[in-house]
């Protein structure tokens, strides 16, 4: 198999964002590979949902040493994929992984150590068959090792070759600020930082944003659909092959609940008056601030894929609309 990438996969299919005060410029919407990627996922949708993604100008794939399941499967699937690109694709790709969450028992397979974020950058590589990725992140703050310690081994990934820049993910503010701080002093400054943002998960907008923007750090969002809630799929009970039904998903039952269900549902009425889906609505309005950048699709299927992607052909919201979004939202 080999894939041949369309020769019109960036005219006009594609926004892209300037990543903070860098020269780097993302596509307003990314593929994440944390779900449905994996070893118990189908190999053909995902070779399908990558060669869409960037025969429609969607350069950047987001990943973790542990995402599958099992872990490191996603990395090794996306790995396999890229062989069937032609070589000139990679310059092409914005490719990410990160490391921070547990990945390999004992002492050395967890945390924020130097030790552990570049074994795992190197064990990355090998499941991505590459020399290098273009964003290395600390996946999470990890309050027992040093933050210069983190620091020093994300700035000395790019020293050594084997990232173009680096990022920090799930970082508290004031940790965020010393991160920023430290990664500055070291010669490479904070590229990026990747947060949960949706409609019903907004924390990121009591510090995170603004930190971010003063520091010329680009912002990208996780779980944008609230890991599919934000979209008509649970409007009428749990369907057997969502995230929520799925044992091996991060997605409980308890979290559709039905108060959740019935703030969806108003929402959902807004996205039929503007003629879109709920999912297409609730990317745009994480999008509606220049201070996110990008944010990142997790697809179970091209159909959904395909939809998320023309979210970005609709009108930009009215202030009556935000209003009312803003109405539904702030309800108990």
């Amino acid at each position: 198999m080999q894939i041949e990438p369309s020769p019109s996969r960036y005219k006009d299919k594609m926004q892209y964002n300037r990543c903070g005060e860098s020269g780097l410029q993302l596509p307003k919407l990314s593929l994440g590979l944390w779900h449905n990627f994996g070893d118990v996922d189908s190999y053909n949708e995902a070779v399908s949902m990558i060669q869409f993604a960037f025969d429609n100008g969607i350069t950047h794939f987001d990943l973790a040493n542990n995402y599958g399941p099992p872990e490191g499967t996603a990395e090794k699937n996306f790995g396999k994929i890229l062989q069937h690109f032609p070589p000139s694709s990679r310059d092409e790709m914005i490719i990410s992984t990160k490391a921070g969450h547990l990945m390999w028992p004992g002492p050395y397979g967890d945390g924020s150590s130097r030790k552990y974020l570049l074994s795992s950058l190197d064990q990355s590589l090998r499941r991505l068959r590459l020399d290098y990725v273009d964003i290395f992140y600390s996946h999470r703050y990890d309050p027992n090792t040093p933050l210069e310690e983190t620091m020093t081994a994300l700035s000395d990934a790019v020293r050594q070759g084997k990232a173009l820049y680096v990022g920090i993910s799930k970082y508290p503010v004031d940790k965020t600020l010393e991160a920023y701080q430290l990664l500055k002093a070291n010669g490479t400054p904070c590229l990026i930082h990747q947060d949960r943002y949706s409609m019903l998960s907004r924390d990121v907008e009591q510090g995170i944003l603004q930190t971010a923007s003063e520091h010329g750090v680009g912002f990208i969002g996780f779980s944008p659909l609230y890991q599919g809630i934000l979209s008509d799929k649970y409007l009428h009970g749990i369907p057997e092959n969502s995230r929520a039904a799925k044992a091996t998903g991060f997605l409980q039952r308890s979290q559709v609940s039905p108060e959740v269900v019935d703030k969806v549902s108003k929402l959902n009425a807004v996205a039929l008056n503007r003629s879109q889906s709920l999912a297409q609505m609730a990317l745009q309005w994480c999008l509606r601030t220049p201070q996110v950048q990008s944010v990142i699709v997790g697809t179970s299927s091209l159909t959904q894929l395909q939809d998320n992607f023309h979210a970005l052909n609709y009108p930009q919201f009215t202030n009556e609309e935000l209003q009312t979004i803003e109405h539904i939202l702030s309800e108990s």
